[in-house]
Formats: C-alpha cells, structure tokens, sequence
C-alpha cells in the first residue's frame, strides 16, 4: 500500500518566524500534536507539542519561533512509498510523524504512527477473517 493512501493530507502547517504561542494555538485548535514547518511548500521541520515541553526547562518558550526547533535533516517519505518504507523510516528516526512529499519534495500529507499501526490492524483483520475462512472448526 503505497504512504499516499495512509497519510492525512490535511496537514497542520506553519513557517520558520511562527512564533511558540502561535504553534501551540494551532495544536490546540486543530487537536493535532504536530505542526510542519515549511518553506516553499517544501518541509523543512516538524514542532511537536513534546518538543515545546521539553524546552520549557530551558527558559521562556513564549519568546522562541519555530527556527528554535527545526532539525534541518527532517525526515520525509514520499508519498509513492511502499507503506514498510514509512515503517523503516519511523523506526530509524524514532519518531511518530513523517512528513509526505511529491516528487518535487513538496509536503502533500502527514504520516503518523497512529495511522501505520490502525492499517496494520486492519489487515491483521482481514488475514484472520481467510485464515477462519479456510480452517472450517476453527474459531480463535
């Protein structure tokens, strides 16, 4: 299943001068845990409301934009992908959102690890149901 079908393309977006208040207003409003960052239309990083707590320690949040949080080595995927990329690559980033790209690298969607492992149960699903199917006296 290629990401395209698993992403959201409904993507919270904000640019490099937006400022924590704002970023934390759009989490709230949009009820997401995550806003890309682009440039371009093209992602350049991904704020998480974690990330924003866990800077608190180190001063006043309130004064930082999202330049304050950008990795400029962001992880994408793009959205031809085979879902097990999006898998590999969540898993050696070790994080729960991926930015979904076009060819030319523009953010199309998100990927989240929410939706990998809501696919997966789906599946698992459907195998169960040919496995039931095809093993008459069988009932798990």
């Amino acid at each position: 299943m290629p990401v395209r079908d698993l992403a959201n393309s409904n993507v919270v977006t904000a640019s490099r001068d937006a400022s924590v208040p704002d970023i934390a207003a759009k989490l709230a409003d949009e009820n997401v845990g995550a806003v890309v960052i682009t440039e371009d239309e093209k992602p350049v990083g991904v704020v998480t409301d974690r990330d924003i707590v866990l800077k608190i320690p180190e001063g006043d949040v309130t004064s930082m934009t999202a330049e304050d949080f950008i990795d400029e080595d962001v992880a994408t995927v793009r959205a031809d992908a085979e879902g097990i990329e999006l898998a590999r690559t969540i898993g050696e980033r070790k994080v729960r959102r991926i930015p979904v790209v076009d060819d030319d690298g523009k953010l199309v969607g998100i990927a989240t690890l929410d939706d990998m492992v809501a696919t997966i149960g789906e599946e698992l699903g459907e195998v169960a149901d040919v496995i039931e199917a095809q093993s008459p006296g069988y009932s798990p």
